[in-house]
């Protein structure tokens, strides 16, 4: 493997394992599938991972196993294969999310589709013709970020701050996608909003999402979504299937 991932010391219970400092698909496929490994092994005084764009956070109890212990049995389960090209994990769901695009759902469209050379038409189809990966969740509470758009998607995030997008909000930066979690500021477009709900306490498990899985995005109207959102069925009216 070349570019060999970095251990690094995170507070007195963690290490944090890197496979790159800028995200990439490779990068976050290793983290995925190296997480997911450590999950299934049980190494002993492991108290808990997570996973994020290119990296895994692993907390460890220092009574049970020595830092350095844990990492030369990280080191070893790392050097086994090339875990940028590792199978990604089982039990992976498909989301097919309705979404309204443009007018007061999409304030951003045109200026999105402007930034990636597109009409807004042919914007809104190569966003829906996606098919977007949980990269990683965070920012707030199950919020994910969704991965990746085709290269004319490598647009910069706004020159200024919306002082706040409402929950549902689809916003696009830097060939990813994000459904707000919650209502808050941002600096990237707002093309569209769902019904979706990354967080809903009201519902078990309050997260739906799980990193790894993936989405697409089914356009509707306006109107549509306003009744989804004043109905709130569950998951905004999602649809949701095992990957194989």
């Amino acid at each position: 493997m070349t570019d060999a991932p970095a251990l690094l010391p995170l507070g007195p219970d963690g290490v944090l394992v890197r496979f790159a400092d800028r995200l990439s698909e490779p990068a976050n496929r290793a983290a995925l599938a190296f997480r997911a490994d450590l999950e299934s092994s049980g190494i002993q005084g492991v108290a808990e991972t997570a996973s994020s764009l290119a990296s895994v956070l692993v907390r460890f109890r220092p009574d049970v196993i020595a830092r350095k212990a844990l990492e030369g049995e990280l080191r070893s389960r790392l050097a086994e294969r090339d875990w940028r090209d590792a199978s990604l994990p089982a039990g992976r769901r498909l989301w097919r999310v309705p979404v309204a695009f443009g007018g007061a759902h999409g304030p951003d469209l045109e200026a999105a589709a402007d930034a990636a050379g597109l009409a807004p038409d042919a914007a809104i189809g190569d966003i829906c013709a996606a098919r977007l990966r949980v990269l990683a969740l965070g920012f707030s509470p199950g919020q994910p970020y969704l991965g990746f758009l085709p290269g004319h998607w490598d647009i910069p995030r706004k020159g200024d701050v919306t002082h706040e997008v409402p929950r549902g909000a689809v916003v696009v930066a830097v060939r990813q996608v994000i459904p707000f979690a919650n209502a808050a500021p941002t600096g990237w477009r707002q093309v569209g909003r769902t019904a979706f709900r990354c967080n809903d306490p009201g519902r078990d498990p309050s997260i739906p999402l799980r990193p790894g899985d993936e989405m697409t995005f089914l356009p509707v109207e306006g109107l549509t979504l306003d009744r989804l959102l004043e109905d709130a069925p569950p998951h905004g009216g999602a649809e949701r299937s095992e990957i194989p």
